[in-house]
């Protein structure tokens, strides 16, 4: 069964779907994929209240790590996955590059098959894909949600100004 669960953030709504192995979705906004399993309100909110604290805690400075798990069984076991997995270990605070990330997870010279499983990433603040820059100046593209990026960058304590590396 999925569950789906809505958290208001300073960057607007942000809907997490979670299954018995973890959260499998996340998007912010009004978008995203459907609902998830239709329960009484009480109890969808009674089983989603840990993920919703986390992240109400997350956006207020007071956790830097989830104890959710993120549910990435639907990418398999290449390298996609292994990308994603070695994201999740990125500290609270840090930012490493695409090149960083590929080494990470087995691929000393797959910086640029890193950002492709990133980009495609189900998961946000989850699986923080934001952490991950690019290795020259600028931090890169974040799809269309560089100004997102910078948020959570700063939020963290690991982007002084928004535009430059600390």
């Amino acid at each position: 069964m999925i569950l789906r669960t809505t958290v208001e953030t300073p960057l607007g709504p942000f809907t997490i779907f979670s299954g018995d192995a973890g959260v499998v979705h996340t998007h912010f906004g009004d978008d995203g994929p459907g609902d998830g399993a239709e329960l009484d309100a009480g109890e969808n909110r009674r089983l989603t209240a840990p993920i919703r604290r986390e992240v109400e805690a997350y956006f207020r400075g007071a956790l830097r790590a989830f104890d959710t798990p993120a549910d990435l069984s639907d990418l398999g076991n290449g390298f996609a996955r292994r990308a994603l997995e070695t994201v999740r270990t990125i500290p609270y605070g840090q930012m490493w590059t695409y090149g960083d990330v590929a080494a990470a997870a087995g691929v000393a010279r797959g910086g640029r098959a890193a950002g492709s499983a990133l980009a495609r990433c189900p998961i946000e603040l989850f699986v923080p894909c934001h952490r991950v820059v690019r290795a020259g100046p600028g931090l890169g593209s974040y799809g269309r949600h560089d100004e997102r990026r910078r948020f959570l960058l700063r939020l963290e304590g690991a982007l002084s100004d928004g535009s430059r590396r600390p």
